[in-house]
C-alpha cells in the first residue's frame, strides 16, 4: 500500500499549518522513512526523513473540504431526518483541518459534540461539470476524515457552518491511499471511541455513490488538487465527552485516532 503523506520539519507545527508555511514537505511513508517528493503524488527525489524527524500533518491542503450529509439510510432515521433525494452539501473550512494523533478540542460553546466517522476522497486535478463515467478520474486516493459535530449548535442553526466549523473538527489523515490501489466494493467504514465499536457500515451502503456525489459537486463548483470530500458517515454516531478517544479506520486506507480535551 502506498502511502503519501504531508509533514512539516517543524514538530510543534499546527494540524492546520498551510502549505504556504515553507517547513511543509510532501513524501511518500514506507516503514520508518518518509521520502520526500516535490508536491503531492510525484516520485521520491528529495531527501529521506525518519519518521520521527518529522511533524505529519492532515495529508493535503483543500481550498475546500465539500461534505455530504445523511448520506446513509439509517443515519438519517437515527437523527430523526428525512432520507435526502440528492446529495446534501455543506462546507467545513480548511481552518478546521487536525491531523492523527491531534487533540480534539471540545469547544466552550458546545455541550454536546459527535464523532462522524467518514471516507474522504481526495481531488487530484482541476474539475468541473463531470459526467458520472468521468467522475472517478478526477481522484488523487482516499484518507479517513472524522466529521466532528457540535450537535447543539447544529439543531440551534439551522445551518451547519458554526457546528462543523470549529478549530480542529476535521481531523484528516494520516495518509493517502492512491485511487487505484483501494477496492471501494470492499471498503467498511468504522469508528471506536475508547476500544468500542460505534459505526460500522460497507460504502456501498452510501445512498449517493462516490461517483455520483462527484458529478453532483461539479454541477456547481470547480474542484481543485487537494480538495477533499467527505462522503457521509454510517449510523451509530453519538455523544462524547473530554477524555475519550477517537478512532476511525476505513478499510484498505488507513486509520485515524485522536483525543478529545476540553477549551482552556
Amino acid at each position: 500500500m502506498t502511502r503519501h503523506v504531508r509533514f512539516s520539519l517543524d514538530l510543534g507545527a499546527p494540524g492546520n499549518l498551510p502549505d504556504a508555511d515553507p517547513s511543509v514537505r510532501y513524501g511518500v511513508l514506507d516503514g520508518e522513512l518518509v521520502f520526500e517528493t516535490a508536491r503531492l503524488g510525484t516520485r521520491p527525489l528529495g531527501p529521506t526523513w525518519r519518521v520521527d524527524e518529522v511533524r505529519l500533518l492532515p495529508p493535503c491542503w483543500p481550498s475546500k473540504i465539500v461534505c455530504v450529509g445523511r448520506n446513509y439510510v439509517d443515519h438519517a432515521r437515527e437523527l430523526g431526518n428525512p432520507v435526502p433525494e440528492e446529495p446534501l452539501i455543506f462546507l467545513k473550512p480548511p481552518s478546521s483541518l487536525a491531523a492523527h494523533g491531534d487533540p480534539i478540542v471540545y469547544p466552550a460553546l458546545s455541550a454536546a459534540v459527535s464523532y462522524e466517522a467518514e471516507l474522504a476522497l481526495v481531488v487530484g486535478r482541476r474539475a468541473r461539470r463531470l459526467k458520472r463515467d468521468e467522475a472517478l478520474g478526477i481522484l488523487f486516493g482516499y484518507t479517513c476524515l472524522n466529521d466532528v459535530t457540535a450537535r447543539d449548535l447544529q439543531k440551534k442553526d439551522n445551518q451547519w457552518t458554526r457546528a462543523k466549523g470549529f478549530d480542529t473538527f476535521c481531523p484528516v489523515g494520516p495518509w493517502i491511499v492512491p485511487r487505484a490501489e483501494v477496492d471501494l466494493e470492499a471498503v467498511r467504514v468504522r469508528s471506536y471511541v475508547d476500544g468500542l465499536k460505534r459505526q460500522d457500515a460497507p460504502v456501498s451502503e452510501m445512498i449517493f455513490p462516490v461517483d455520483a456525489i462527484i458529478a453532483f459537486v461539479t454541477e456547481f463548483l470547480t474542484l481543485e488538487p487537494g480538495d477533499l470530500i467527505a462522503t457521509g458517515t454510517p449510523p451509530g454516531v453519538g455523544l462524547v465527552e473530554p477524555g475519550a478517544r477517537i478512532r476511525v479506520e476505513v478499510e484498505g486506507v488507513g486509520a485515524l485516532e485522536n483525543p478529545i480535551i476540553r477549551e482552556g
